[in-house]
């Protein structure tokens, strides 16, 4: 059997609840809501991180982000920091068979030795050194004869149209062989500029119509896909890098983009295609999270990570094909360099919060909630269950022995010394 072509379509700050299969009421997504319906969606999966890099970092290691010392905040445009270039990825899991590229937003690094994003195994690259709300802003390109940047402001409102019809070109000139797309939006992100080559007349405002925008986008991605005859051999996936930051719905769970442990900022939407492997109308509550893909990727293409690498994720692919699996035993929720939260299947401990600027641990007011009756973290019951908090206890206190010590194995963030470092 042909090793599967894979796109990633991930999404930028889009919410839980912001996708009709996921309950929205207000932004319509009838491709996205198809595509749930011809393959597997999640209830239960987790981004890897509740903010940008780190999240991203996941994602393509398969590894949380403070193995690769990209655990605090997000990367800033004096930042010298980056995924490091001996970091095992998706892209480099698949050489040599497989055609890779980046679409859209790296924010990875944007210094050497981290960029460009083709020295994380990517043939080609199009897009963004970091979010489009940081300065200074440019498009760039990049393959195997070096990096180019675009002359002129970057056009907001066109880049979703621009990103899905470079990752729909990439496809098209390697419909011969297997090739791995990361489509890295950066809708619904701040600023919101719809495109006017794509009115939506959203109900839910401008937010709504660059949500619709990408649904249009997979609409015509999933068109493009069959109409090149490779619909029934390529993987579509479609998940969001963390929760909504100022607008959109975290859906019934609690807090938003950046809020320490409360689900509304990792529980994201996740949905895979894959027509005659993955069955149709799935529906699935396993645990699982962003650092699956990596393993998932590589179980459907029949390879192994290596024997000496320890991922955090897990391999989802027979979960998803025949339904055997039950996804992670356990989730951590990182919030910086700390192990704030941990999730099982039923029970929710949140051990760290934010108040009025305070980071404040919470271990002298065990939160402790009952994810089933309660998914909106709303009342502790951890006095009702003594034996379950221990052993929450017990479980976030391994984490933070195994995990935190990492952060020390980096240097701190240093500015670049001169604008010649700067990829502008």
């Amino acid at each position: 059997m042909r090793p599967p072509n894979v796109i990633v379509i991930l999404a930028d700050d889009l919410g839980y609840g912001d996708l009709g299969c996921y309950g929205s009421t207000h932004i319509r997504t009838p491709n996205l809501d198809r595509m749930a319906e011809e393959g597997a969606r999640f209830t239960d999966f987790y981004a890897s991180a509740n903010v940008c890099t780190p999240s991203r970092a996941g994602l393509l290691t398969g590894r949380y982000a403070i193995r690769s010392g990209l655990a605090h905040e997000v990367i800033q445009p004096a930042d010298t920091t980056g995924l490091p270039p001996d970091a095992w990825t998706i892209p480099k899991a698949l050489k040599p068979d497989y055609a890779t590229a980046l679409i859209g937003k790296w924010h990875l690094g944007h210094v050497a030795p981290h960029w460009p994003p083709t020295v994380q195994g990517f043939d080609r690259f199009h897009g963004l050194a970091y979010s489009h709300d940081m300065r200074p802003l440019k498009l760039y390109e990049a393959d195997a004869g070096g990096l180019t940047e675009h002359e002129g402001k970057v056009d907001f409102a066109g880049l979703t149209r621009d990103f899905f019809e470079q990752a729909e070109a990439f496809a098209e000139a390697n419909r011969d062989r297997p090739f791995f797309v990361l489509l890295a939006l950066t809708a619904p992100h701040i600023p919101l500029v719809p495109n006017p080559a794509d009115p939506t007349d959203s109900p839910a405002g401008a937010y709504g119509d660059v949500v619709e925008e990408i649904d249009l986008g997979v609409g015509r991605l999933l068109a493009r896909l069959k109409a090149l005859g490779v619909d029934d051999d390529t993987l579509v996936v479609f998940t969001s890098d963390n929760g909504p930051w100022f607008e959109g719905s975290s859906g019934p769970f609690r807090e938003r983009k950046g809020g320490s442990a409360w689900d509304g900022g990792f529980r994201v939407p996740f949905i895979a295609r894959l027509p005659g492997r993955i069955p149709a109308g799935q529906v699935s509550s396993a645990l699982a999270s962003n650092l699956d893909i990596l393993p998932t990727v590589l179980g459907l293409a029949g390879r192994t990570p290596p024997a000496d690498l320890e991922l955090d994720g897990q391999d989802l692919s027979s979960l998803l094909t025949s339904g055997e699996g039950g996804g992670h035993e356990e989730i951590l929720l990182f919030d910086n360099n700390h192990v704030a939260g941990l999730r099982t299947a039923r029970w929710k401990l949140v051990a760290r919060s934010y108040y009025r600027g305070l980071d404040i641990p919470l271990h002298a007011l065990p939160l402790l909630f009952d994810m089933q009756a309660d998914p909106g973290e709303t009342y502790s019951v951890a006095a009702r269950h003594p034996d379950v908090l221990a052993d929450m206890r017990d479980r976030l206190a391994r984490a933070r022995a195994k995990y935190e010590p990492m952060a020390h194995l980096f240097p701190p963030h240093v500015a670049p010394a001169s604008a010649a470092d700067h990829p502008d």
